[in-house]
């Protein structure tokens, strides 16, 4: 039997993301060629209900990383969706899960302009605003024989995992949001929402320690600390490629890089984490 939830949510765990898109492809399964009292059928081109968002990090060819972030409709706790719509045409149920009425939002162009993470999208055919439905058109249906919307169930990863978010003993909370590192889209700020991210990659700083340049050594092991302009003291030590990243680092900060090494005097740097970035290759000179 299914859990009756009382506000049914998805923790999206991007450090467990690896851009399969098997989300992607499981919410154009359901929602492409039928629709619901909920919402018209999706079209199968140029609209992301699941969208993948993806991008390049890093400054330097010394340090290339990818960073990727399923975005679908977050089911805001203050949609502005709904505040832009006219007629009761976007409305919060009393689970939270939030739903564009596919009679009533006719014509309402303005539903699609109002969404910070342009999570929703205009059908032109039908010329109606269209989104995530958190599938549930299905999760309402006790003869429907799955347990979780089908991006959630189509995860390999379990970097979606769904669940209820009133329960204080379901594990999306014992399990997954007391992890920590709860990460918001930026555009929503600090505004609750049903569909909760972690582990968006912020920035990070990175470097590689040398010995003297004739040498053409790494060295192994020279401790390296960065110091925030916030007084937060990030230590690790270089590994065997003679490399050192902090990762996570808090956006739009000063940084104070310190390198020390047996037998080689302090080598500095300053960074700022507006993005990502490969600081230095660190040359150490003899003590």
């Amino acid at each position: 039997m299914k859990k009756q939830m009382k506000k049914p949510g998805i923790v999206i765990n991007s450090a467990r993301c690896m851009a399969c898109y098997a989300c992607f492809m499981a919410c154009k399964d359901e929602h492409c060629g039928w629709g619901s009292a909920l919402t018209a059928p999706q079209p199968a081109l140029g609209q992301f209900w699941m969208n993948i968002v993806e991008w390049e990090r890093g400054d330097n060819e010394r340090r290339i990383k990818t960073a990727t972030v399923p975005t679908p409709c977050v089911h805001c706790d203050k949609p502005a969706c709904a505040a832009a719509a006219k007629d009761g045409a976007v409305y919060k149920r009393a689970d939270g899960v939030v739903i564009i009425d596919p009679e009533k939002a006719k014509g309402q162009q303005q539903i699609v302009d109002a969404c910070p993470a342009k999570a929703v999208f205009w059908n032109e055919e039908l010329s109606i605003a269209q989104k995530c439905t958190m599938c549930a058109e299905l999760m309402d249906d006790p003869e429907y024989i799955g347990y979780e919307p089908r991006c959630v169930e189509a995860c390999p990863n379990e970097a979606l995992v769904y669940g209820d978010l009133a329960d204080p003993e379901d594990p999306i909370n014992t399990i997954y949001l007391k992890r920590g590192n709860v990460t918001p889209l930026e555009c929503f700020g600090e505004m609750a929402s049903s569909v909760i991210h972690m582990n968006i990659p912020t920035a990070f700083l990175a470097g590689t320690v040398f010995e003297p340049e004739e040498n053409e050594e790494v060295i192994i092991g020279a401790h390296v600390k960065a110091t925030c302009e916030d007084g937060t003291v990030y230590e690790m030590d270089t590994n065997w490629a003679g490399d050192w990243e902090f990762e996570d680092l808090p956006k739009n900060k000063k940084f104070k890089i310190e390198i020390t090494a047996e037998g080689y005097k302090l080598a500095t740097h300053e960074a700022f984490t507006d993005t990502d970035h490969y600081v230095a290759e660190t040359y150490m000179v003899e003590a």
